[in-house]
């Protein structure tokens, strides 16, 4: 497979929102052309749901072990996809041609200095689905993508910034650039020329914002940034909370959603805190965090380049433009599709794994060598 195919990705991230179905033409090194991408929201039940199997799985020591809530999580998410997908295609038929489908699945347990980690989704179940919705024979399944890199050794995330490369290489490159997405957790790709990207985890981003307003709220987010708009930064509390020697490592690091959970819990002090001032808080540690990377790169960046959630939140956008002093700009502004990027790249992800060309990279994931990975699947 050495000429450019259609490549549909299907990605369920940290913040839970939803199933994102996009589609990519792509030879696996460069990009063709970006196609349409949707979103298909969770129902309320169905975050409960995945919420129980996220602590559930915090016991787990085999990542094939399904117990309980685990399994019942992993059958509700297939499902889901099933209907993402069927959705999708109804929408777009002119795009049940497909050649290949990443399936990301969802991440309950991420443990690398374990060399653990698990995503759920049943890979079988969706591909015998998917033959009754597209002509035959049908596309390749390419889905647990991540274990070949822990096993290794390596973080195992990000797994996007080879994907950011090949995008990187359709502009007018300033120089060195920065790629920021934003999701529940915050990732970085540090791009320079044709040179392996460097990445890593910063720090959190959406998924403490997102928890702190359900739980005082019980609204699931704080839209456009409304509440930390409102509020008051405490810098004591972030000067706190950055002590944590996760940031000073520099890349390739790597966190799960909880990571930060009770170290916030225990330094933040956001219990005394305002709904506002906790939200702004909470919102400005995202920025900071990912200002405190900058030294760590090998150059600093000329241009940073936002996607995911946090992309739509004016306020996060504006602190770190305050905290970062480079030219910062959305996904969506160079020509990329900033909600779809994910997944996006995770049908790029899938064509190289059907290839054999590396996903991971010593300076994306800490892997000792590039690696492939992902178990494939043909209709």
């Amino acid at each position: 497979m050495d000429r450019p195919v259609k490549a549909i990705g299907l990605m369920s991230g940290t913040s839970l929102d939803g199933v994102d179905v996009a589609l990519v033409e792509t030879d696996g090194e460069d990009v063709d052309a970006l196609g349409p991408g949707q979103t298909f929201p969770y129902e309320a039940a169905d975050r409960a749901l995945f919420e129980q199997a996220l602590e559930a799985a915090t016991s787990l020591t085999d990542r094939t072990a399904r117990p309980g809530v685990i399994e019942e999580a992993e059958q509700r998410l297939t499902e889901r996809h099933e209907q993402a997908l069927a959705a999708f295609f109804t929408e777009f038929p002119e795009h049940r041609d497909v050649s290949v489908i990443g399936f990301h699945g969802q991440t309950v347990l991420h443990r690398p200095e374990r060399r653990l980690t698990v995503q759920i989704g049943d890979g079988p179940a969706l591909l015998d689905a998917v033959r009754a919705m597209v002509p035959s024979p049908g596309p390749v399944l390419a889905y647990d993508l991540r274990a070949a890199d822990v096993a290794a050794g390596g973080q195992g995330a990000p797994l996007v910034p080879v994907y950011h490369r090949a995008l990187a290489r359709r502009l007018a490159s300033p120089g060195p650039m920065l790629v920021l997405n934003l999701g529940g957790v915050a990732n970085i790709t540090f791009i320079d020329g044709e040179r392996d990207p460097v990445a890593g985890d910063t720090g959190p981003a959406n998924a403490l914002i997102d928890d702190f307003m359900k739980a005082r709220t019980g609204t699931p987010c704080d839209r456009d940034g409304a509440a930390a708009a409102c509020g008051t930064v405490d810098e004591g509390a972030i000067a706190r909370l950055l002590d944590h020697p996760f940031f000073a490592k520099a890349p390739p690091k790597s966190l799960d959603r909880n990571d930060f959970r009770a170290w916030v819990a225990q330094r933040g002090g956001l219990d005394a805190m305002s709904l506002e001032d906790g939200a702004a808080t909470l919102t400005a540690l995202t920025a900071a965090s990912v200002a405190a990377c900058l030294p760590l790169l090998p150059a600093r960046p000329r241009l940073v380049i936002v996607a995911g959630g946090g992309a739509r939140n004016p306020t996060l956008l504006a602190m770190l433009r305050a905290r970062l002093g480079i030219e910062l700009v959305t996904a969506d502004a160079v020509g990329w599709s900033g909600d779809f990027l994910e997944a996006q790249a995770f049908g790029f992800l899938a064509v190289r794994a059907v290839r054999g060309l590396p996903l991971t990279f010593p300076t994306t994931t800490g892997a000792p060598r590039p690696l492939s990975g992902g178990r494939i699947l043909c209709a």
